[in-house]
Formats: structure tokens, C-alpha cells, sequence
């Protein structure tokens, strides 16, 4: 059996193989509302009858003003755990999991979705835009300075998204993952680059991780063990004088105690002066020095395409499972063919009974 076709239990849940759908923004809730609508149904839905072992839904918004765009989807009332249920409870009759990546975009909010423009300016409070918050005051490129949070503002930061883990029980989810990556919110707080405070919240590594650590705890909390939580992080800046891959590791040693089953490994995002040289599992380096400092197991993703490569990011112990990003959107059926890439017996690939007369051809 392949390694990327083993299956993995964590916590409470087993997942039917090791490929994993990447959390991506859709841009796609027209009424800004944050609802998911038909288009994350099939969009997600896709994934799951093509075989992918976990979706992790996109970054869904705690509050209404931690979404990126307005079109983002949230998960911040309850209104939102009925059309997030319909998703779920499909997802699970493909016999696949489904996560919800909980996020909150700080300084990187209130600005354009892909579907609407294209421009880097913020959007406007006639548009659906909002005044966005950090942990500085400073911009993000073109977008409107932030709000610098106030020590009592932050404290109440892993309420929300504590309340959201609430919901996404409801809402039928099987893996809750904070999302500490890309430049948004928490991202803010942990990197020497973006962090500019004096107070409790920033300086010393100890106080630029310490937001991180009370979310996890608030959603720990409420989303006990054995219940799967990740943690999303970005392993360096990719500039100098920023958050780097020995801050990840040491952060993601630390959270072990605090009850992270599982770290997804990126990486940038965070300052708009970055300079990245990307190409085939350009990020795997990092998953593996996260793995071999903090014992976790770790997903790694970026451009991983072929499956006999993301096989043997695994055979080489670099990572416990792969996340697929762009390269799911262009063949949401990308398990089966891998199946068949790697000789795993037609009767063991995932595919669902209705498609049974279509097999790759590939088959030893």
C-alpha cells in the first residue's frame, strides 16, 4: 500500500488516506454575508467524491470584520451553521472528513476579492468595507492603515474564536484549525517584522506568541481532545528581521502542551516586500524541521503536483500528509489518478460507486 493511501487517525477521527484538500478563498459569498452558498457546495463537494482524504474549508472569518473581503465566508453567528451543515453532511456521505480553517484577516482585511477587482486599495465602507485592526498601526501595501489593538481588544480575541469552534460542532465540521499564517491576525502578533508593540503582546518571542497560545486554549476549551486541532502557520517571512522556521519549530514545540495534534506547514504572506523562489515542494524543508523539533506530525503543501513525489515526501519522513492547493482545483479527481500511479489496487483507491465504470487505465 502506498503511504500516501495508509490511512491516518487523529484524535477521534480516521482519515482515509493522506491527501488533503489546501483551505482556499472563494471569494464567493455575493451577499456578504458570509454564508456559504451552492458554489462552496460543489466546490467542496468535488473533493470529496474525487477522493481526497480531508477538505479544509477555506479561511472563514470569527468576526465580521476579521473576513479579507466581504465576499469571505464567516462562521461568527448562527446563522451560519445551517448552510455549513448541508456541506458537511455531504462531505461525510463521500466518505471524506472536512475541517474549518477559523481565521481573522487584521490588517489584511476590507480589501478586494479576486471576483470583484483586481485592485490593492482597501474597500470602502460604501462597498462593504470596514476599519481594520492589528497589531500595529502600520498598512499592508496599499491598504488603509489598521487599528492597533488595545491590550483589553486583544484579550477578548480568543472568545471569538472560541464561540466559532462552538459552531463549527454544530455545523457538523471534524477538524477545527487556527489560522496562524499569511500575514493575517495572529501572524501579526508572532512576527518581529509586523509586530511592533511594547506591551504584554510584543518584543520578546515569549510575548509575540502569547495571543497565539491563549486562542489555542480558548478553543481547546470548547473543543476538547480527542476532538483533531491544527494550527496553520507560515514557517518564515522569507525577509530578514522576521518570524523564521526556528521561531515555527520552537512555537510549535510549545504547543504541544497545549493540545495541537497537527502543524500546516506555508509559509510568507506576512510583509508585502517579500521575495519568494518557488518550485516544486519549495516549503517541504520547512514541514521537516517542524516535525523533527516538535515531534508533531505535519502537513506540507506547496506546488506538490506529482503523486510520486508527494509519495516520497512521505517515504522520507520530511511530512505525515500533503496538502494539495492549485493543483486540487485543476483536477479535483487527483487522488484517483494518483491510486492509480502508484499501483494501489483498483478495489483500494476511493472511488465512489457511481463513477466505478471510469477507472484509469494505469492499473498493474
Amino acid at each position: 500500500m502506498s503511504l500516501l493511501f495508509e490511512p491516518m487517525t487523529i484524535g477521534d477521527i480516521t482519515l482515509r488516506n493522506r491527501i488533503w484538500v489546501s483551505p482556499m478563498c472563494q471569494y464567493s459569498c455575493f451577499a456578504q454575508d458570509g454564508l456559504p452558498t451552492d458554489w462552496h457546495l460543489v466546490h467542496l463537494g468535488g473533493f470529496a467524491k474525487g477522493g481526497f482524504g480531508l477538505l479544509m474549508a477555506e479561511a472563514t472569518a470569527v468576526a465580521p470584520e476579521g473576513r479579507i473581503s466581504p465576499e469571505d465566508t464567516g462562521l461568527w453567528s448562527e446563522a451560519h451553521v445551517v448552510p455549513w451543515r448541508r456541506i458537511t453532511d455531504f462531505v461525510h456521505s463521500q466518505g471524506a472528513k472536512i475541517g474549518i480553517q477559523l481565521a481573522h484577516a487584521g490588517r489584511k482585511g476590507s480589501s478586494y476579492g479576486l471576483l470583484t477587482t483586481t485592485g490593492d486599495d482597501s474597500v470602502p465602507a460604501s462597498h462593504g468595507g470596514w476599519q481594520t485592526v492589528s497589531s500595529t498601526s502600520r498598512p499592508f501595501g496599499r491598504l488603509a492603515p489598521a487599528r492597533a489593538l488595545t491590550p483589553e481588544e486583544i484579550a477578548g480575541i480568543p472568545a471569538l474564536f472560541a464561540q466559532a469552534a462552538l459552531r463549527a460542532e454544530c455545523a457538523g465540521f471534524d477538524v477545527v484549525e487556527i489560522h496562524a499564517a499569511h500575514g493575517y491576525l495572529l501572524h501579526q502578533f508572532l512576527s518581529p517584522a509586523i509586530n511592533d508593540r511594547t506591551d504584554d503582546y510584543g518584543g520578546s518571542f515569549a510575548a509575540r506568541t502569547r495571543l497565539v497560545r491563549e486562542v489555542v486554549d480558548a478553543v481547546r476549551a470548547v473543543w476538547p481532545r480527542p476532538k483533531p486541532l491544527f494550527m496553520r502557520v507560515s514557517a518564515t517571512d522569507w525577509v530578514d528581521g522576521g518570524w523564521d522556521v526556528d521561531e515555527t519549530a520552537e512555537l510549535a514545540r510549545e504547543l504541544v502542551s497545549h493540545g495541537v495534534d497537527l502543524v500546516d506547514v506555508s509559509s510568507g504572506g506576512g510583509v508585502h516586500e517579500q521575495r519568494i523562489t518557488v518550485g516544486p515542494g519549495y516549503q517541504v524543508p520547512f514541514a521537516r524541521k517542524v516535525r523533527h523539533v516538535s515531534g508533531l506530525p505535519v502537513a506540507a503543501v506547496g506546488l506538490i503536483e506529482d503523486p510520486v513525489h508527494a509519495e516520497r515526501i512521505l517515504l522520507d519522513g520530511d511530512a505525515d500528509v500533503v496538502f494539495l492547493g492549485r493543483a486540487a482545483l485543476r483536477e479535483p479527481t487527483w487522488p484517483l489518478r494518483a491510486a492509480a500511479a502508484l499501483g494501489v489496487p483498483r478495489q483500494d483507491a476511493p472511488y465512489p460507486p457511481q463513477y466505478n465504470r471510469a477507472p484509469w487505465r494505469t492499473w498493474r
